[in-house]
């Protein structure tokens, strides 16, 4: 990958500015919504609809930067329609790691007394959604903030620090842009919330690690945007698919940060360097 291009991605401040503001205004509105006692039908659809405004806002943030630029449209294009860096192991592993990740740590937590029953198929998430299934936000929500994040968010703050870097400041805004969501009745956040502190702290700290194995697979794939939304869409459904206790998804944490570190060890040029590597 040349670095020229990603010096187009120099609005770091604009973007992650605005892609922070839009959605909290929207969702702080869904959440005191969602909390009303008489709700009638046109406020459960105003609910849903700032809950879509409110994640759709980065995608429309970005859009608007990459109509300014012709080279970063240009530079898009070539990454969403060449698929030049697609490769069939990184695309097993983001479709596998965290279907694997969690089911290790169901079996680890039997032997810490949980029961068997964790990986019974519900087919049902574990939270509610006004209007939407469940599953569709389950799947929507990672295609359009990955259209965002992999995108444009992730190169604008690449270009001004090394990757290792780049993860943990925008694992840190990511706990931040999340926050508002806690606050909606029935969301999966505010039920990380209402399970306890060391749980909310996992959901936490797992988004840091999250972001280290995402953004590896990233720049493995020459920038590739569909690897993270595979990622990310994978993540999703397996934390969900099973009827998982909360101490299973610490556990499985703790293994996603081994193989975290394990990537960080074999890949220090990529993550430590300020050069990104062509």
């Amino acid at each position: 990958m040349e670095t020229k291009i990603i010096e187009k991605y120099n609005r770091p401040v604009f973007f992650y500015g605005l892609s922070l503001l839009i959605p909290w205004v929207f969702w702080f509105a869904a959440a005191y919504i969602s909390h009303m006692t008489e709700r009638n039908s046109l406020l459960i659809f105003a609910q849903a609809g700032l809950s879509i405004l409110g994640l759709l806002a980065p995608v429309f943030v970005a859009a608007y930067l990459f109509l300014l630029d012709k080279e970063l449209c240009s530079d898009l294009k070539k990454r969403i329609l060449s698929q030049k860096g697609f490769s069939p192991i990184y695309t097993l592993f983001a479709f596998s790691l965290i279907f694997i990740s969690i089911v290790i740590a169901q079996f680890i937590s039997l032997l810490l007394g949980h029961g068997i029953d964790q990986f019974y198929i519900s087919g049902t998430p574990g939270f509610t959604s006004a209007v939407f299934s469940p599953w569709f936000i389950l799947l929507f929500a990672p295609v359009v903030e990955e259209l965002a994040w992999h995108s444009y968010g992730t190169d604008t703050l690449r270009q001004r620090f090394n990757l290792f870097t780049t993860s943990m400041i925008f694992a840190l805004y990511w706990v931040f842009w999340h926050v508002p969501l806690s606050f909606i009745n029935g969301y999966y956040h505010s039920n990380v919330v209402a399970e306890g502190l060391l749980y909310s702290l996992n959901f936490i700290f797992s988004l840091f690690v999250f972001v280290v194995l995402m953004n590896w697979l990233y720049y493995k794939t020459n920038r590739n945007i569909f690897i993270t939304i595979i990622f990310h869409c994978s993540a999703n459904v397996a934390n969900e698919i099973f009827a998982t206790h909360p101490d299973s998804k610490v556990i499985q944490t703790v293994l996603l940060l081994i193989t975290a570190i394990i990537v960080l060890v074999k890949e220090k040029e990529m993550f430590f360097k300020k050069i990104i590597l062509k």
